[in-house]
Parts: C-alpha cells; structure tokens; sequence
C-alpha cells in the first residue's frame, strides 16, 4: 500500500503555508531544501493538489521545465515534477493539460484510497484544504520549518484536526535555519 505524504510547503512558524497576500516567496528553498523536495518528487508516485495550489505550483513549474536558464537543482526538480503524474481535485476546473488528471473534490477520499492500493512511492499531498479534508488516511508529514513569523495568512490546518499523536522519524537543520522535520503516525 502507497504511503500518502502531507509535504511540498514551507510552514512559518506560527503555522502558514502563506502570508496575508497569498505570498510564499518567504520560504523560497535553498539548493539544499531543493535538493530534498526534488528526491520527495523523485521517489513519488504522484502528486496530488486541491485547486488553487495547483494553479500556483503547476503553472511555475510546467513553465519552468521550458526554461534553460535554471540553476541545476531548480531544473531537476522542474524535470521531476512534469514526468511525475499530477491529479488536482476541483469542482471548479472543466479541463487540465496533459500530465494532469482532474478529479471532482467529492470523489477525493474514494480516489486517494484507490491510488494507496496501487504498487509504487506514496503520494505527495500538495494543499491544506486537501490534506484537511483526508486527514485521517495521511500516514506522514513532512515540513520546512521556515524562519519567520508571519502573523498570519493560510494556516497549515485550515481547521485543527483531531488529536494527531505523531513520532519524529527524521530533523535535519538545513541552509537559512530551514528545519526539515519528518513526523509519522504514532503506532496505535
């Protein structure tokens, strides 16, 4: 069975994915922190988005892979992240470009659960209103802890979930004061 990952952002540390604009140019990653995401998307089997972060990160990203001015480990994970199959969960969206599977957000949980039966890496989690609403299927959480309060903006858990009692699998302190911080469900 797929394990389903909650990753692919960086999270200030009072909590948001986003500041009060929508920004996220604060947790721009250094080579370093690329270098992790681009073995994440290297080893996954697909990524999976709610609407609005798909919109931003697969129109950068698609574009991206077009460019050949990108520094080595930006054009990686540009690369990695066209070859990796996408699925974007949305009501609102009538069509996607190739590479990309849309799925109405009603049918999410069935999908996910279907997709985690499938041989191959986990699925990366791509979106706070997605990961809230599957929460309970989410077997491990991946973070960039960002250094820097925001004050507010998109928060991690759009609602608190119930009580998740989790277990650190893996930290590392990387360039900038990043902390990568790796949390698996605690057993039973």
């Amino acid at each position: 069975m797929g394990r389903l990952v909650y990753g692919i952002m960086g999270v200030s540390l009072d909590g948001y994915v986003e500041d009060e604009s929508g920004g996220f140019d604060w947790s721009t990653p250094s080579d370093e922190v690329h270098r992790i995401a681009n073995e994440h998307v290297r080893t996954a089997s697909g990524l999976l988005f709610g609407r609005r972060m798909y919109e931003v990160i697969d129109e950068f990203w698609t574009a991206a892979a077009e460019r050949d001015d990108l520094p080595a480990t930006e054009a990686e994970f540009a690369r990695v992240y066209v070859e990796t199959p996408r699925i974007v969960f949305s009501d609102s969206l009538e069509t996607v470009p190739d590479g990309v599977r849309l799925v109405r957000s009603a049918d999410a949980r069935a999908e996910i659960e279907r997709l985690r039966q499938e041989p191959g890496g986990h699925l990366e989690i791509g979106g706070p209103g997605l990961a809230s609403s599957v929460v309970d299927l989410i077997d491990e959480f991946r973070i960039w802890l960002c250094p820097v309060v925001l004050g507010g903006g998109k928060p991690y858990w759009p609602a608190p979930p119930e009580q998740l009692d989790l277990r650190l699998a893996e930290n590392r302190t990387c360039d900038g004061g990043v902390l990568y911080l790796r949390y698996e469900r605690a057993a039973g």
